[in-house]
């Protein structure tokens, strides 16, 4: 075997679009991948002489690695659950992307079941994993409605100071009031972090209630206007290589006749 042909297998599986690195870190602890018949562990490298299994499944059964980095934005819709299998059967975010036949699309970052607005899915194992990572800190934008009357400027200091929550200190970068009375006071916050439910909790420890959230920015992408809820929108290659100059990723380099189809 040539040493020199070998990666991590964190690197393999996202080429083949199992999931962003981390994730994939997550499937190797767990036992479920294995290399040449034995468990794999966190650090193994492999080549393409090697036999690698994920879940019991040969690894060119997943399909091919991806041939370029694709990305779309989908406008989630309340309800939606940001799993690829539901033990519910209820109804999915992968449920209304476009169907791939040589990839799997990785989701970046994830929204609760009520919460609505702008998610990333990408071809791109290394695109995601940087994306997602919180040295990054990639900026998030949220519209969000609660009810009552408008924040005191003492809770207003608070939450861009820090609320300390179960899972350590949260701030927003920024928040705004955007309008609005009664049961329709509108905010518009960022912050530079994606845990659980953390928009919602940080107004909870207010007594605050949220009756509608919206993620409308992730990074430098905007939740297009037009783009109806349930539907997607693929972003062209001078898109997605914008986007991973944004995280240190050098462009890619796409074939002519792609870029004449992406012109017309």
């Amino acid at each position: 075997m040539n040493k020199n042909n070998e990666e991590r297998l964190q690197k393999i599986l996202a080429k083949y679009g199992l999931g962003s690195r981390r994730k994939v870190e997550e499937y190797i602890a767990e036992g479920r991948v294995r290399v040449n018949g034995k468990v794999a562990a966190l650090g193994d490298k492999a080549s393409d002489n090697d036999k690698i299994s994920f879940d019991g499944k040969a690894l060119h059964l997943y399909g091919t690695p991806m041939t370029r980095p694709r990305v779309v934005l989908y406008h989630k819709r309340e309800g939606e659950v940001c799993t690829r299998n539901d033990e519910k059967d209820r109804k999915t975010v992968f449920d209304s992307l476009p169907k791939l036949s040589k990839s799997n699309w990785i989701m970046i970052g994830r929204l609760d079941i009520s919460t609505t607005g702008l998610l990333l899915f990408t071809t791109d194992g290394d695109l995601a994993n940087r994306l997602m990572h919180p040295s990054y800190e990639i900026e998030r934008e949220y519209a969000v409605r609660v009810f009552g009357e408008q924040l005191s400027q003492e809770n207003l200091n608070k939450l861009r100071a820090g609320i300390m929550l179960d899972d350590g200190l949260a701030k927003f970068n920024s928040i705004r009031f955007s309008g609005g009375e009664g049961a329709n006071i509108w905010y518009y916050v960022t912050l530079s972090e994606g845990r659980n439910r953390e928009v919602r909790r940080m107004f909870d420890a207010l007594g605050v209630t949220v009756s509608r959230l919206t993620r409308v920015r992730f990074g430098d992408i905007v939740l297009p206007r037009f783009l109806s809820r349930g539907k997607t929108l693929e972003l062209e290659p001078d898109e997605v290589n914008r986007l991973r100059k944004s995280v240190k990723l050098s462009a890619f380099k796409y074939p002519k006749n792609l870029l004449d189809k992406f012109k017309r």
